[in-house]
Formats: structure tokens, sequence, C-alpha cells
């Protein structure tokens, strides 16, 4: 392993940016210099930003960097499509602390790039400094869009259809899963400790969980996917979402975003929410409700938007999209409708990385 002292910030911002080209004509500059700088003639700018903390967002004791680098593009990307927008520029701030090396970053490029890529996102800057906190990643994401075309989380109307794509809870039960394997080898390494059995606890150095059968909800959590496709698919077929939003914190408060802000109810049913297989034999086996899952969840990164009635016939043609309710009026309330005809309010309980 590399110590990155040996380097410097800018002999590493350059070792791992040294080959990267623009691919976009928006982009006249990248990196190199104090500013980027883009280029948007008759468009509608499009700017997002996250933030990371490591023991918050994410756990390094079951993600490497490269996945790790390939989330944190893509959880931007997602933002830019909530939008209706086409993902064009990145930048990337990190502070790390020293037990991480020249290498550890390569991976982590490796998979901030592979997402890039995947969308065709020009990398045009940022920043690295030290932490003594543990690792910490902001980036921003600069996307396009043609004047009128941006979707808004405020544009709901009475009777629209509310659609949503993919399926949902997946990514909440892969963390789940990661956390009971880690929760587990622990636990095994304390017992080890006071028994101080040695020969034990050079055997979990070797540790590896079985996660056969499982694969696509580490998959989800691990290496989740913006739904560019379904914005592309959407343009095809002339449907412009009245509102829509990506659902990162959990089916229920996304709702609760698109209906506070465009002043209106809903109606959902269970049985339309869509659910994998997978995710449904893991929410049996660790006793939790697989809908409150879907509700709750977050990570999931799909699209949950809205369209006029009369796209009723388009969406149901439309792949791997399905309407879980519509629009209605605010004083109607905000409401689930279960599998056997009973009603309940819907509560937001996603996730808030502000609270305690």
């Amino acid at each position: 392993m590399t110590e990155i002292v040996k380097l410097g910030e800018f002999g590493l911002i350059d070792h791992l940016t040294k080959d990267i080209k623009p691919k976009n004509k928006s982009t006249l500059y990248g990196v190199g210099d104090d500013c980027a700088i883009l280029n948007y003639p008759d468009k509608e700018v499009l700017v997002t930003t996250d933030m990371l903390m490591e023991g918050v967002h994410f756990d390094l004791t079951y993600i490497d960097l490269e996945h790790l680098g390939y989330k944190s593009a893509m959880v931007n990307i997602s933002d830019v499509f909530a939008m209706n927008g086409t993902p064009r520029q990145l930048t990337l701030s990190i502070a790390l602390s020293k037990r991480f090396s020249i290498e550890d970053m390569e991976a982590f490029y490796r998979g901030l790039r592979m997402a890039c890529d995947k969308w065709n996102v020009d990398i045009v800057g940022g920043d690295t400094t030290s932490s003594f906190t543990g690792l910490a990643i902001s980036i921003t994401c600069i996307g396009e869009c043609e004047r009128g075309k941006a979707v808004y989380r405020n544009g709901a109307k009475d009777t629209d259809l509310i659609c949503v794509s993919g399926n949902l809870g997946a990514a909440y039960m892969g963390l789940q899963l990661l956390e009971r394997e880690k929760s587990v080898y622990y636990q095994q390494v304390n017992e080890a400790k006071k028994k101080n059995d040695s020969r034990t606890l050079e055997e979990l150095t070797h540790f590896q969980p079985d996660f056969a059968g499982k694969e696509y909800l580490l998959q989800r959590q691990l290496k989740p996917e913006a739904r560019g496709d379904i914005i592309q698919r959407l343009s095809e077929l002339n449907i412009l979402p009245t509102a829509m939003i990506d659902i990162s914190d959990g089916l229920s408060s996304e709702l609760f975003h698109i209906c506070n802000q465009s002043n209106c109810g809903c109606r959902i049913y269970e049985k339309n929410i869509p659910i994998d297989y997978q995710t449904a034999v893991m929410a049996d086996e660790m006793n939790m409700n697989v809908t409150t899952c879907a509700l709750n969840g977050g990570e999931d990164y799909e699209l949950l938007f809205t369209v006029p009635i009369g796209d009723h016939e388009k969406i149901e043609d439309m792949e791997d999209v399905k309407i879980i309710g519509h629009i209605t009026k605010k004083e109607f309330g905000k409401v689930l409708v279960t599998r056997d005809n009973n009603e309940f309010d819907l509560k937001a309980q996603g996730w808030n990385p502000l609270k305690d």
C-alpha cells in the first residue's frame, strides 16, 4: 500500500484524474485549473449536491471503496433524473484519514468513473483534504434540461396517477442482511477474545458470510442504479410527469414531499406496491412486515412520479413501471388501502439522517 503523503494533495488529484477527457459539449474545460468552465446555451441548468459521512451514510465494514465510489456518484445522478434532466458534470470533494492509501483512492475513483461513464457524466473538479473523524464525501452533480421541461415536486393535481419504477424495499433488506452478518461476526470475535482463543480469531480474519440466494438484495444496497432509462422512455412516449422525486428516504416520505408541496392528498394501494420475491422472503425471515419495509426503507433510488389520468394507457404499457394509486384533494388526506380494503393514514417514517 502506498501512503498518500508521498504524492500530496495535488499529486493525488493529478494521479487520479490525469486521463479524464470531457465527453459533453457543455464541458468547455474540466479538471486542471481553479475552476471548470461550462456552457449551457438555451438550457435550464440543474445542480444537486450530497454529502456522505462514514458511520452515518455508509459503513466500510461491508462496502468496499469501489462500490462506495459508484454509489456516491449514482445517488447524485439520480437527483438530476428526478428533475427530468440529463446529468452532464460532477465534482468530488473528499476528506480522508491516513488509514487510506493511494490504492484505496484508485478503487474509489474506479467506481466513481464507472457510474459516470454509464451516463456520460464528466468529472470536472473537486477538492481533497485530511480528516480526523473518518471518510467524508461531497459530490455536486450538474445537469441540463430543455426549457419548460423540468419536473418539480409541486405539480401533482387531483386525479393524477401515482407511478413508481422498479420495486421497493430491496435495498433496505440488503442493509438489514449486512447488519445482521456484521453483528454475528463481532459477536464471534468478542466471544473468542473473552476465551483468549487465538486460533478462532485467526479463522475469523477470513470470515465469509453466506449470501447465497440474496445477491439481488446486496446489489440493490451496494450498487444502486439511477433510473435514466425511465426518463428516456417517458420522453419517447411524450409523457411529461406533473411531479417527480427519487426514492432515497422511503416511499412514504417521498409521497409526503409531493403531497405537501403540491397541496394535495393521495390514495395508494398496498397490493400495487411492487416488491421483489427476494425482498419478501428476507422480510419473512427477519420477522418484518414487507410493506413497511417498502414504504419506509429507502435507498431504492427508483422514481416516484405523477402523470395526468389521460396518460393511463401509455403508463400501463411501460415496462418496469407500476401505478400504485392516485392523487386526491388535500382534505381527503394521505391514505394507504390495505390488501383487505382497510384504510389507514399514511405515515412518513423514512430515514432521517439528523435523528439521534
